[in-house]
């Protein structure tokens, strides 16, 4: 997917939501369906990729003295 960096997440959504209620009509010949299905992907990699930077970026701390800490919480048990 070449527009792979100028599309946004919520733009990637989107097509993702076009393509499954696409395929889920049923009516799509199978060649067809096997490019929605593979364009489709790609857009759910894109999807989630970003949302993996994000989780990435977001558990990362700024300390007292400039630097950065991994943030986690411990899981109750």
């Amino acid at each position: 997917m070449s527009e792979e960096k100028t599309v946004t997440f919520e733009e990637a959504m989107e097509e993702l939501e076009t393509i499954v209620e696409r395929l889920e009509e049923g009516d799509v010949p199978l060649e067809e369906a096997i490019s929605i299905y593979k364009k489709g992907m790609e857009y759910s990699k894109l999807c989630h990729d970003k949302l993996k930077n994000v989780e990435e970026q977001l558990t990362q701390i700024l300390t007292a003295d400039g630097h950065t800490e991994t943030f986690s919480i411990p899981e109750e048990e």
